[in-house]
């Protein structure tokens, strides 16, 4: 944007350190049918007040919140980021996978800690030239492949050998070990499973550490949880051997007659 380019080398630095350093948590949006990042502003006045930003040079340097939004609200007329409203929360919305929630940009633009501002900086974009140019590098030698020398031909048909070759072992590893379970769990009850970690989210090594593990699931802890009426309306949480109140007798209901009502009278 034009109006980003006119913006002084210390705010730069500053929105530069907010985007790309500084760890500041933002959400997905779509602004006018576009996916966008957006955050809140107590992100962006925590970030500013952090002791990395107070190590940078050349950036305006703020001691208190009250500071710190002085100086944010200097950057809205660069159009880095904008003042937005969020919109409702998109139907079928899990709290693991977020949806984007529409974002409209407010006319009145000003900025506080309570308030969402949504990017419009994307920062250097000198990583995904490099990787666009390397990507047609890529294509163009696998277009041109015929015309390689006759010794990088030979390298790279070994190399694919190898790959197919660590691929069928895995392949046949994985075979042997539900094969092995399957027997096992009939013979041995629950069955045992050869490198229980080998499709586990962990490193290469530790993939195949154990070697061999009983199929037991883990443990599953159970929680009764009961409401009281707390202060300000809180959930209190009891343990299971919470100690319960004693049933409470309720009283059988006295009959009266005529006669008993004429000596009350």
């Amino acid at each position: 944007m034009d109006r980003q380019k006119t913006a002084p080398p210390g705010a730069r630095n500053v929105v530069h350190f907010l985007r790309n350093k500084s760890g500041m948590k933002t959400r997905p949006g779509v602004v006018n049918g576009q996916r966008a990042d957006y955050f809140k502003g107590s992100a962006a006045v925590k970030a500013v007040l952090s002791p990395e930003y107070k190590k940078l040079k050349n950036v305006p340097q703020v001691e208190t919140e009250e500071e710190a939004e002085r100086m944010l609200h200097s950057l809205l007329p660069f159009a880095f980021f904008l003042r937005v409203e969020r919109g409702p929360v998109p139907p079928n919305t899990s709290k693991d996978h977020a949806a984007p929630r529409p974002l409209k940009v407010i006319h009145m633009q000003m900025f506080e800690k309570d308030m969402h501002y949504v990017w419009l900086y994307e920062g250097s974009q000198l990583w995904q030239r490099l990787a666009g140019l390397g990507l047609i590098a890529l294509l163009l030698a696998a277009v041109m492949f015929p015309l390689w020398p006759m010794f990088l031909r030979r390298g790279v048909y070994y190399l694919s050998l190898g790959v197919l070759g660590l691929f069928g072992l895995l392949m046949v590893i994985a075979v042997i070990r539900l094969i092995f379970w399957v027997v096992t769990i009939v013979v041995v009850p629950p069955g045992i499973w050869i490198f229980p970690n080998l499709f586990a989210d962990v490193g290469v090594i530790e993939s195949f550490i154990p070697l061999w593990a009983w199929d037991v699931p883990p443990p599953k802890k159970k929680i009764r949880r009961t409401k009281k009426k707390g202060k300000k309306g809180e959930e209190v949480v009891e343990p299971d051997d919470a100690p319960s109140a004693p049933p409470v007798e309720e009283e059988a209901p006295v009959e009266r007659n005529s006669e008993d009502y004429a000596d009350l009278n």
